[in-house]
């Protein structure tokens, strides 16, 4: 089996295993309680957030654990609005982008059915790209947040997160941005960035599904979604996974010692990749961004098939992928990213997206291409009218 669906989820790595196996035999402590068990838990969950801190470039308080990149991106966007919302009655807008993932856009939804914000979405271009004029046009007074993702589970593309942020903060707004899929293929130095939150998720890294974090700048105020204890500083109430904190540290940061190296030789396949499949299927539709995108993604509409059809051959053949996000997996409805691009929607239903590894091989993404060609050609040809 060739696996390219990655920004499902991946692997869980050795080390990261090795690292976290202690905290789930023999300490086993409650990091609240206060005996020896529990200091050590302690000192495992603060040692961990110190690790994650260091990539973001943070303070360790700015960093929240949580049980993943959905609920940090809920933590995010609902309880950055509702917080200043409470401080300010009159910031009751919040503004996304037409590509979120739907974890930041059913938060916005949420703030405005329950409670009356307005949410504003910014257009994006044909490659998907949110550009500064298209924020700049739908920011405006009252609005207590943007949030836009910083990568594209979908396409791929890679925003300009720093320019976007900059615009934000001209309109007196803090800027939040899901950098589930960015993290471990782009830089994640929030101060670079200039974001004022941004969360990501361990299974995108390497480790366990059930961790994620969240970072949040010190001076800005968080209404908590979690009450009861008052753990992670009264920002996520319910005892701490120890066990997921350090896997998700220790992925972390082994993916920022190789990114470079491994984004660099991953993007160059992914080049490989496309031109073989552009060359060898007629018609294929590259979508997203050409160049700014993320060195692992490559997705591609096949007008004349059915998108889940090629999905079924190509897993005959031996290659596993997807359609899209892994959260709409079972929809009939086309892609709303893709139709925010401007693709038809009988087009969008032709979509399957190739997502890598950072231990992909170019053997394997040519066996790929060539069963990509195979695939598309059986589909059309079942689809094709019948002579006689």
């Amino acid at each position: 089996m060739i696996f390219l669906d990655a920004a499902a989820t991946t692997p869980v790595r050795r080390e990261v295993l090795e690292a976290m196996w202690p905290y789930l035999s023999g300490e086993f402590g409650n990091p609240s309680s206060h005996h020896t068990l529990g200091e050590s838990a302690a000192a495992a969950l603060a040692a961990a957030r110190s690790g994650v801190a260091k990539v973001f470039n943070c303070r360790p308080g700015e960093v929240t654990f949580t049980s993943g990149g959905t609920e940090a991106d809920n933590l995010a966007v609902k309880g950055i609005a509702l917080a200043r919302r409470e401080a300010d009655p009159a910031l009751k807008r919040v503004v996304i982008s037409a590509v979120e993932h739907p974890a930041v856009e059913e938060s916005a939804r949420y703030l405005e059915r329950v409670h009356g914000f307005v949410v504003d979405v910014v257009p994006v271009d044909s490659d998907g790209v949110v550009t500064v004029d298209a924020l700049r046009s739908v920011l405006q007074p009252g609005t207590a947040l943007v949030s836009i993702m910083y990568a594209n589970n979908e396409i791929g593309t890679v925003q300009p997160i720093a320019d976007l942020a900059e615009v934000a903060h001209d309109a007196g707004v803090p800027f939040h941005t899901d950098a589930v899929q960015a993290a471990g293929w782009c830089p994640l130095d929030v101060k670079e960035l200039g974001v004022d939150a941004m969360s990501i998720s361990a299974h995108k890294l390497g480790a366990p599904k059930g961790s994620g974090a969240l970072f949040v700048k010190g001076r800005l105020r968080l209404e908590p979604l979690m009450h009861g204890g008052g753990q992670e500083r009264g920002k996520r109430s319910g005892t701490e996974n120890v066990a997921g904190a350090v896997a998700l540290s220790t992925a972390l940061a082994l993916s920022h010692a190789e990114q470079r190296e491994q984004a660099d030789r991953v993007a160059l396949l992914r080049e490989t990749f496309i031109q073989r499949v552009s060359d060898t299927v007629p018609d294929a539709m590259l979508t997203g961004h050409r160049s700014r995108r993320l060195p692992s993604v490559a997705s591609f509409c096949f007008p004349g098939t059915s998108g889940e059809s090629v999905l079924l051959e190509l897993e005959r053949l031996g290659v596993v992928c997807s359609s899209g996000s892994a959260c709409a997996a079972g929809s009939d409805a086309p892609s709303p990213v893709l139709v925010a691009l401007g693709i038809a929607p009988e087009t969008a239903q032709t979509a399957v997206r190739f997502s890598f590894t950072s231990a992909i091989t170019g053997k394997e993404l040519e066996t790929a291409a060539g069963a990509v060609e195979t695939a598309v050609a059986r589909v059309r040809n079942l689809a094709a009218p019948q002579a006689g």
